[in-house]
């Protein structure tokens, strides 16, 4: 029998340091190097997610986009959501990808901290599809401070109402247009367990976000919805957001990840495909990590 060669995870991609490359919040695909791996090329689905209707805030680009080729590629038609104009064109290429696979794809743009527009969102897609099957809360804001000076009340507020508030009001509008089977997938972070102090604001969100994903399943369960809620928490990964919130960009991932360099969103989605498939009907309430190693216990 042919030997199957697996490859080393630690040597897979790319290792700091990269090329200095600041850029303005949120930041965009087409000016990172090297640029993430969202699964364009790599992918292959398996009819896990075939029919379903999947949302996913923030599937422009990261991990939002990685999720959102993967879940396609399973067959599930795909709603992704974006805030900037800037992203315009990210949007764009993610749902070039989505509509390659053969399903539908919706791209909708706005705050997803206002409430009215996580009304929309809900509203527009059981307008086209007539029912959620999956709700992926992906979309998340973040930024470096040295001091606790430098945090003004405005930039606390929009880090909470874009990291959980939203969050709240999408599963808050979701939920009677879910059916028993369905599942919503919140990402938390490595910041959950173990807070970057230079990300305090977001480190909170993510806690928060933990929290609220375990008690959302409880609930859901006690009240015999059949709807799972589960998190996944991520690690250092190479996105957009990185070298337009992260000063020292250039060493990401070499220190805080055992395996001295960051993820890329290719290796995070296959975990949000499994939380949302069948094969997972026995998790609710659980965190899975994908760290490169942090440890999380």
């Amino acid at each position: 029998m042919k030997e199957k060669k697996i490859k080393n995870p630690i040597k897979k991609y790319p290792t700091p340091p990269f090329k200095k490359q600041s850029q303005p919040v949120p930041g965009v695909t087409s000016r990172m190097e090297p640029r993430p791996d969202h699964g364009e090329e790599s992918y292959r689905g398996h009819g896990q997610l075939k029919d379903r209707i999947c949302i996913i805030t923030g599937g422009d680009s990261g991990i939002g986009k990685a999720v959102a080729i993967a879940m396609a590629r399973e067959g599930a038609h795909i709603v992704i959501c974006y805030k900037d104009k800037v992203e315009d064109q990210d949007a764009k290429d993610t749902l070039k990808w989505i509509k390659e696979a053969g399903v539908k794809g919706i791209a909708i743009r706005g705050d997803i901290r206002q409430e009215r527009h996580c009304r929309k969102i809900i509203d527009r897609t059981v307008n086209t599809f007539g029912r959620i099957d999956v709700l992926v809360n992906n979309a998340a804001y973040q930024m470096s401070y040295d001091t606790l000076e430098e945090i003004d009340a405005a930039e606390w507020d929009k880090t909470f109402e874009t990291n959980i508030r939203a969050m709240f009001f999408l599963v808050k509008y979701a939920k009677p247009h879910m059916l028993a089977g369905s599942s919503i997938i919140n990402t938390t972070s490595v910041n959950a367990y173990d807070p970057n102090p230079s990300l305090l604001p977001y480190a909170a969100t993510k806690g928060a976000i933990q929290n609220f994903t375990a008690s959302l399943a409880q609930k859901f369960m006690e009240d015999k919805l059949g709807i799972r809620v589960n998190a996944v928490a991520p690690g250092p990964v190479w996105t957009p957001l990185i070298p337009s919130t992260i000063p020292d960009h250039e060493n990401f991932g070499e220190t805080n990840s055992p395996m001295g360099r960051p993820g890329q969103p290719a290796e995070i989605a296959p975990i949000y495909v499994f939380l949302a498939s069948e094969a997972a009907s026995y998790i609710s309430g659980a965190t899975i990590p994908a760290t490169g190693g942090r440890v999380t216990i």
